[in-house]
């Protein structure tokens, strides 16, 4: 369950599927509070890696810059001060590698969109983010805030994070989550001390519903009057499951996030294969031989 370091390679395709999610709601997001002429919106990355992987893709940093870029008019017309929060942990001090190529990645993106430079306000953060979240909490809660938490594991959606952001009324969020480890580890002491679920439960159903157990599970903690809503994407990597957990309060919100994901997957707009074996089975390759529903979806997904 060890951290690892994901941009020391390319990302995979399940990698690059989260991160559009990610971007294609920040796209959404942004503007509904901007055109809104809200004095200042917040967006925090609690995991945001280098900026790049290896070959240059861009990761959730850059890609949330690169979104605000797109609404920089609508910014300076609205008077809309919009702050990022980017935070990239090196517990290894002498070590800043990766930190300071999340600088190096979003000062050499400002320097080539001078509005935007102009336009915005970038915090950067090399905090553990059980300290860091605390520390900015209070700002997610004065002010309308998008909430990334990106991470490889599961011990920010413990109580002390997961009830926190349900408590936040214009706060949207993202989860994602490595949802295989409470397949394999929920058992564990080390496991039950961030987040204990019924774990009989969860593994009622073949393992390829894990992620979606997982937020059934997440929905049993919420209070009785809770206004969030919460809606699971998963993602297949390799004979691993995670996903993606959305929470909102406002239905458009959640309006918009159904749309993007079903703009996904117009099997179901809940996963990136066929989780439900929607797919009809009756189209042949161009061998002769019957497609399968999984080559129908990988047809799907190449397309969008």
């Amino acid at each position: 369950m060890g951290n690892l370091d994901l941009h020391s390679k390319p990302f995979d395709r399940s990698t690059i599927a989260k991160l559009e999610i990610f971007e294609d709601y920040a796209q959404a997001w942004i503007p509904t509070f901007v055109m809104q002429g809200r004095p200042s919106i917040h967006i925090f990355d609690f995991f945001a890696g280098t900026g790049y992987d290896e070959l240059g893709v861009k990761g959730s940093p850059i890609r949330i810059l690169d979104k605000i870029n797109s609404q920089v008019g609508n910014v300076f017309k609205n008077n809309t001060t919009i702050v990022v929060h980017l935070n990239e942990f090196e517990p290894n001090k002498r070590e800043q590698r990766k930190f300071e190529l999340l600088k190096e990645s979003c000062s050499t993106f400002l320097k080539a969109n001078k509005s935007l430079e102009r336009a915005i306000q970038i915090e950067f953060y090399n905090e553990d983010c059980e300290e860091l979240f605390p520390k900015l909490l209070p700002l997610i809660k004065k002010n309308p805030s998008l909430v990334y938490l990106d991470q490889n594991g599961i011990k920010f959606l413990s109580d002390q994070y997961f009830l926190e952001l349900e408590k936040c009324k214009e706060t949207d969020f993202l989860y994602f989550v490595s949802s295989s480890y409470f397949w394999r580890f929920a058992d564990l002491d080390a496991f039950k001390g961030h987040f204990q679920i019924d774990l009989e439960e969860a593994k009622r159903d073949p393992f390829k519903f894990i992620h979606k157990n997982i937020l059934k599970e997440l929905k049993k903690r919420l209070p009785i009057n809770s206004s969030l809503k919460l809606y699971p994407y998963t993602l297949k990597k390799g004979t691993n499951i995670h996903g993606i957990v959305f929470g909102a309060s406002h239905p458009r919100a959640v309006d918009k996030f159904l749309t993007i994901a079903w703009k996904r997957n117009e099997l179901n707009g809940e996963a990136n294969f066929d989780i439900n074996n929607d797919a009809p089975s009756s189209q042949l390759t161009l061998f002769g031989k019957k497609k399968t529903k999984l080559d129908l979806f990988e047809e799907k997904i190449t397309k969008l």
